[in-house]
């Protein structure tokens, strides 16, 4: 039995989880002004593959900078508050 408990002392300890978020798998709406690609598609729940096209053709307003596309939350606002006909 001496040996089962020495054993027993030497076992490494299970790592306690952490809690999971209430929002777990739900990403957050993006509050800053300007958005990446990846906040804009949370933005605007649409893929990001529909954004770089939209991009590409000019049909959604951004500016590429290097690479990177950066759009910034007021003038997407405003585009989808005139894409709609301006109805509130």
């Amino acid at each position: 039995m001496v040996f089962h408990a020495r054993m027993a002392a030497t076992r490494p300890q299970p790592v306690p989880r952490k809690a999971k978020p209430a929002q777990a798998g739900r990403a957050a709406v993006p509050t800053d002004a300007v958005f990446t690609i990846d906040e804009l598609a949370i933005y605007l729940k649409l893929p990001k593959r529909t954004l770089y096209k939209l991009a590409q053709e000019g049909t959604i307003p951004g500016h590429k900078v290097g690479r990177h596309w950066r759009f910034r939350r007021e003038t997407i606002d405003r585009w989808l508050d005139e894409s709609r006909g301006g109805k509130v």
